[in-house]
């Protein structure tokens, strides 16, 4: 049995949504540990 149209555009949605949601979190994460990473260097003296 094939989904049907509609049931398949919802599957793509869910799908997309938790795309956006990893990319988000990940850019999320990366603007808090890049200043964190440029702080520890000026520290260390590298």
């Amino acid at each position: 049995m094939e989904p049907t149209p509609r049931r398949n555009g919802r599957r793509w949605l869910k799908r997309l949504g938790a795309l956006g949601f990893l990319f988000f979190l990940i850019k999320g994460l990366l603007w808090l540990l890049v200043p964190l990473a440029i702080m520890f260097w000026g520290f260390l003296g590298f």
